[in-house]
């Protein structure tokens, strides 16, 4: 680039020095040949010339009578006060009668005299006998009757025309030489500016950068953005910005974008405490969002910040965790079925069979297994029957015993199986971790749900020692966790109950904190309301419509 500006200034310097040369050069060429028309037009009228060319002349006049005579005395006078080249004076047949060599006297011009004879006064650049000249030549007329009876021929060397753009073009080339400097400092700095921007890069790398920066950003599944060393979003891809919510985010803080705070703290954090990765909750979506600092040649060009979708992930995890609750519970199911089936083959072998009647009625009546849930036969859903079951198994190993309050009426069968698995689940689990930290004997939680119409109530409480926060709102923050510090595991803490939240917000319901509970028991009491989560046309158990 540097080379390109170069070529260019010299090019732009070349074409204006020619042309204001050439001006130069006719302008001197204009003043030199008003000089000279001046000088013929004078000698023109001097009544001694015109006088002796209106007199009688001879065919072929003597050159040593022209010599001698006063034509050629006045010619020269004029011609070495004026500096000219030549000063001839011609008769009307163009035969010389004055010229600075006497030896061309009495001879024809080597120039055309017919436009000064013809009566006209021209300035032209000619070469005669003396060389290269720019001359005029004026008619001479008679003192008689004014007819032309011969010109005047004035002419100046080129050489002063010459001499003179000489002089001027010292000026000009030196201007041209201090701007050619000037431009190609200016390009240098110019040059080190456009590196120092680019990093370094050739125009062909840039190219290729913005190429690759395309495919990158607009090719791969996660979002990106990108920060500039003064904190302003200089590039967000579509994914991003359809996670983080984001509306017209470049040029903007990701203050001013109100990005989540853990987001702003791995961007405020020394590069030694940083976190690797946040977790946060944008509406319905579970987001892992890491930020790194990009330097280049010991430069910090800003951060870029990558935001991965865990939704499907996190939604995964919830329903597997439900699903392996179920599955182990069925485990069970199944074992305590074959012991049944068992007894009852060999009560029928003994020939016992109103034995083995009796036995498989009260099996029906009391169902294949036995939870260690307290009150279950208040749960007329078999789904959430089976599920707070497996979780009162779960409890029980840690022991903690899971119990139904008996303010539980369900009148319809569970239709949103996913977010009611969600948020009672997170609420039973963390119940369940209070109450096993708790300092009171008993541990319990204690589970009341209640149907109305298509909507599902739960009030989840536990024995433990409650919730030590001034904001109810707190706890419902990303980042919070009400795990107490020796039980927690490091993984997931902080996102259940911001997840349960906006779950039950997307469909009108709601989490919110009962009470946070005192310090020697009993814990705290959630509650939540999950807007159709019930199947309101299913009736379970022969119950009808409330």
């Amino acid at each position: 680039m540097l080379l390109q500006q170069l070529v260019v200034i010299v090019l732009m310097i070349a074409l204006a020095t020619t042309v204001y040369g050439w001006l130069t050069f006719q302008r001197l060429s204009s003043e030199v040949g008003a000089k000279s028309l001046a000088v013929a037009q004078s000698l023109s009228e001097d009544q001694g010339i015109r006088a002796a060319l209106s007199g009688s002349q001879p065919a072929v006049p003597d050159p040593r009578v022209l010599a001698a005579g006063p034509v050629q005395r006045l010619a020269e006078v004029v011609r070495l006060r004026t500096d000219a080249l030549f000063v001839v004076v011609t008769d009307g047949q163009g035969v010389r009668w004055s010229h600075p060599n006497p030896a061309l006297l009495g001879k024809k011009v080597s120039t055309s005299p017919e436009a000064a004879l013809s009566g006209q006064e021209i300035t032209v650049q000619e070469v005669g006998t003396l060389g290269a000249s720019v001359r005029s030549k004026v008619p001479v007329r008679s003192l008689t009757d004014n007819s032309v009876v011969g010109e005047v021929s004035v002419g100046y060397p080129m050489q002063d025309v010459m001499d003179g753009l000489w002089t001027s073009a010292g000026p000009i080339l030196g201007v041209g030489f201090l701007t050619l400097i000037l431009g190609a400092l200016g390009s240098s700095l110019l040059s080190r500016r456009l590196r120092a921007h680019t990093l370094g890069l050739e125009p062909e790398e840039i190219g290729a950068l913005v190429q690759d920066q395309e495919v990158v950003l607009y090719g791969i599944a996660e979002g990106v953005i990108g920060l500039s060393a003064s904190g302003l979003v200089t590039v967000c891809n579509a994914k991003a910005a359809r996670l983080l919510r984001l509306d017209d985010p470049v040029g903007k803080t990701p203050a001013q974008l109100g990005l989540p705070r853990p987001v702003l703290a791995l961007l405020e954090a020394d590069a030694g405490e940083a976190p690797e990765s946040v977790q946060v909750v944008i509406e319905q979506s579970v987001l892992i969002v890491s930020a790194r600092k990009v330097t280049r040649a010991k430069r910090n060009l800003g951060w870029v910040i990558m935001v991965h979708d865990r939704t499907d992930v996190v939604a995964l995890t919830q329903q597997l965790g439900a699903v392996g609750a179920l599955t182990t519970a069925l485990r069970a199911q199944r074992h305590e079925f074959a012991n049944r089936l068992h007894t009852v083959s060999g009560l029928l072998d003994l020939g016992h069979a109103g034995q083995a009647a009796d036995y498989l009625h009260l099996t029906l009546e009391n169902g294949p297994l036995k939870y260690p849930l307290e009150n279950g036969g208040l749960l007329s859903d078999s789904f959430l029957l089976a599920f707070l079951g497996a979780k009162s198994a779960e409890a029980a190993e840690k022991g903690v015993q899971l119990r139904i309050g008996e303010g539980t009426v369900l009148h319809h069968r569970v239709e949103d199986a996913q977010n009611v698995t969600t948020v009672l689940g997170n609420l039973v689990d963390n119940a369940v971790m209070a109450a096993v930290a708790g300092s009171g004997p008993d541990r319990w939680v204690e589970v009341e749900l209640l149907s109305d119409r298509a909507a599902l109530h739960l009030l989840v409480s536990d024995s433990g020692n409650g919730i030590q926060t001034a904001d109810p709102e707190q706890v419902f923050a990303q980042g919070y966790s009400t795990a107490p510090s020796g039980h927690r595991t490091g993984h997931g803490e902080g996102l259940g109950l911001a997840l349960s939240r906006q779950l039950a917000r997307l469909s009108g319901g709601d989490v919110w904190l009962v009470s946070a509970g005192s310090n020697d028991g009993p814990g705290a009491v959630f509650a939540a309301r999950l807007e159709n989560a019930l199947d309101f046309n299913a009736k379970v158990r022969g119950q009808t419509h409330d």
